[in-house]
This record gives structure tokens, C-alpha cells and sequence, in this order.
């Protein structure tokens, strides 16, 4: 995965090494942090583009994203493509985990599935869920998944 700052800029280094010294960066200037990582895709015909996002919350002083976009051509329904953004995420989440464990940073994995049940996305709320915390990661759905419904969001 290609990953980039929101200015554009490439991340140069591998995500996980990048991720490490973001943490030890912001921990040096007095910074508590919270990571929350979400992913949104768009369907235009049988392409559907999917943007990752890793989020670093500086408690009390914002925050700023990492950035990951891919594309993926096949025809798929609501319930497949929710299932794969909720995949995405969790292999960013399972490869950032024992990382963020080490310096003590919480993790969210956040899912842009609506939990009210006249919104499509719903129907994979239950697998989506499941997955998630199966993985052992906090899991958050809209309203509460910004991660992936607003961040996310305006990045696919």
C-alpha cells in the first residue's frame, strides 16, 4: 500500500516505521494520543475505489491522518463491499497493534456501516461488528466511526 499525508506528500518509509515515529514524535512534544483507522469506498460501475486512513488524535490538540487509496475492479453488492473495507482496516489495525501496545496508544477500528437498520450498509453491521471484535479491537459504527464516514470519507 501507497500511503501520504493530507498535504499529498509521499510517506516514504514503511507505514509501521512511519506510524512508530509519528508516536515518538508527538510523545516527545507532551502529546496523548488515540489512533483510529477507517476505510470508505465508492462504487462508480464495476470499479470501486477505496481510501484507508489512519488517524492520530492528539487528545485536546486535533489531529491529522494518513492516507492509503486503492481500487479494485469487479462487480460487487453492498454487504461484500462493506466487508472488504472493514478488512482493509483490520489488516492495517493487526499490523499497527502490538506497535501502539508498546507505547500505549489506544487503538479504534472504525466501520462506515449505518447501525440503523433502514440505511443499506446495515446489512452487514452483525459480520462487520463480529469481525472486529473478534480481532480483539474496539469497534465503532456510525455514528461514532468519523474514521471512516467522515475522514475516509472525503479521501475516496
Amino acid at each position: 500500500m501507497n500511503w501520504r499525508k493530507l498535504n499529498g506528500e509521499k510517506i516514504k518509509l514503511p507505514i509501521k516505521k512511519a506510524v512508530e515515529d509519528t508516536i515518538l514524535r508527538e510523545t516527545a512534544l507532551g502529546h496523548k494520543l488515540k489512533v483510529c483507522i477507517g476505510t470508505d469506498s465508492q462504487k462508480r460501475g464495476d470499479v470501486v475505489e477505496f481510501a484507508t486512513v489512519i488517524v492520530f488524535l492528539r487528545e485536546k490538540k486535533g489531529g491529522f491522518m494518513y492516507i492509503s487509496n486503492s481500487r479494485m475492479e469487479k462487480p460487487m453488492g453492498i454487504r461484500e463491499r462493506m466487508i472488504l473495507e472493514v478488512g482493509k482496516s483490520v489488516e492495517i489495525a493487526y499490523a499497527l497493534c502490538d506497535l501502539l501496545d508498546k507505547h500505549n496508544v489506544e487503538l479504534e477500528v472504525h466501520a462506515d456501516i449505518n447501525t440503523d437498520p433502514h440505511f443499506k450498509s446495515n446489512v452487514a453491521l452483525r459480520e462487520a461488528m463480529g469481525y472486529i471484535l473478534g480481532m480483539g479491537f474496539v469497534f465503532k459504527a456510525k455514528p461514532d466511526a468519523f474514521a471512516s464516514s467522515s475522514c475516509a470519507d472525503k479521501m475516496v
